[in-house]
């Protein structure tokens, strides 16, 4: 899906806006329909006959009649598409949609839009009944079905049409890497590269104060609110780039990827508990879930797959980093720091990450405490008992 920044007119504007109120609005009645459904009662409609409700209620009432007819539809199509990849069990159950936080639109069909290049830097999509709208042209237009408008939080519009990328081929010199995953250091390659994803901007921290002192309701506040989302959001986007340029370059130089299979959604579930139970430490796992969510591991395993689809491998990341990837004695007290390991049994040293990743690259994980399927031998942690793994 290839993203362009979008320049509207101030009436054009308000026509975009009316298109995320109508596509939420029909979005959240279909949503209301599909959950009234209980046990014992009529199915509840589907994609064709909310359609047909919806040309309906498209008579009855003025103001949703003024809006776009393929808006609402495409609507009530994503949510029938949502309502399946949930049936599927590749996604989440679809929710509602909220004003300020899902603005956006869909748009398919050739005939309902059209794409021209007006000069090298700007380029225009037409909108129905919003006229062209302008974006900018920072690279060509892939040949796409549809297009989806969005409005984030920090106020700019963006359009992104639908294309899906040709993947990228191997090299073909039977080349392998294995990528170790941290918050130090972002990832570390068997070879001793490292990329380091962009820090978080310094401002950030300064506007949220601002903000935390405005009062509620004040036009300062909502001012404070805005810097801090434009400021979050520029962050977003550099934590974007960098994930695309960095499965790109790992993408094209190596034939065989293997990854940590991390589990991020349960490794940053919160540690607040209950009123019965609370939970211990809380602060600092918010500050470690913080920093696991800044990193990118997510949006660039997810793009590495995307770019390299059958070259991915993920290996259960259980000890790789205890291990050491020269003589294989498992031992957590050889990791002296976040960045250092010396193995205490044959000296080793090396980069605690890139030791990992070097297990990783090899396949190397370890089943169970003091055991590695590769041998199928105990092995101590301890280093006077070394002569016993020799003989």
């Amino acid at each position: 899906m290839s993203r362009y920044r979008l320049y509207p007119s101030p009436a054009q504007r308000v026509a975009l806006l009316g298109h995320c109120a109508h596509a939420r609005f029909v979005w959240n009645l279909g949503l209301e329909q599909r959950l009234m459904w209980r046990p014992g009662r009529e199915p509840t409609p589907g994609y064709f006959e909310q359609k047909r409700q919806l040309t309906e209620a498209r008579a009855a009432e003025l103001w949703l009649g003024t809006g776009s007819a393929t808006v609402q539809q495409e609507a009530l199509g994503d949510l029938d598409r949502a309502w399946r990849n949930f049936f599927a069990g590749t996604h989440r159950r679809p929710t509602w949609r909220k004003q300020g936080v899902h603005e956006g639109f869909r748009i398919t069909g050739r005939s309902n839009w059209d794409v021209r290049c007006l000069n090298r830097r700007w380029g225009a999509v037409k909108v129905p009944k919003a006229g062209w709208v302008r974006f900018r042209w920072s690279r060509a237009v892939p040949d796409a079905k549809s297009y989806r408008v969005t409005l984030d939080r920090a106020g700019r519009w963006h359009v992104a049409f639908t294309a899906i990328p040709k993947p990228i081929l191997a090299p073909g010199r039977g080349e392998v890497v294995g990528i170790d995953r941290g918050i130090a250091v972002s990832l570390a390659l068997s070879n001793g590269e490292m990329y380091q994803v962009p820090d978080r901007s310094a401002r950030v921290t300064r506007l949220q104060r601002r903000l935390s002192r405005a009062g509620r309701g004040s036009n300062r506040r909502k001012q404070a609110k805005m810097r801090v989302a434009r400021t979050l959001a520029r962050d977003a986007d550099r934590r974007k780039d960098w994930a695309e340029k960095a499965s790109t370059d790992v993408a094209r130089r190596f034939d065989v990827i293997r990854i940590e299979g991390l589990q991020i959604a349960n490794m940053t579930r919160s540690a607040k508990g209950t009123l019965a139970e609370p939970g211990r430490n809380v602060r600092q796992k918010a500050g470690l879930n913080r920093g696991i969510l800044r990193s990118g591991w997510g949006i660039f395993a997810q793009r590495l797959e995307d770019k390299a689809p059958g070259r991915v491998e993920k290996v259960p990341p259980a000890y790789t980093s205890q291990r050491c990837s020269a003589c294989g004695i498992v031992d957590g007290k050889s990791r002296e720091s976040q960045a250092d390991f010396r193995c205490r049994s044959c000296g080793f040293a090396c980069n605690a990450d890139v030791n990992a990743a070097i297990n990783i690259a090899a396949g190397h994980a370890v089943t169970a405490r003091g055991g590695l399927p590769q041998s199928g031998r105990p092995v101590n942690r301890e280093p006077q008992l070394l002569l016993y793994r020799m003989s």
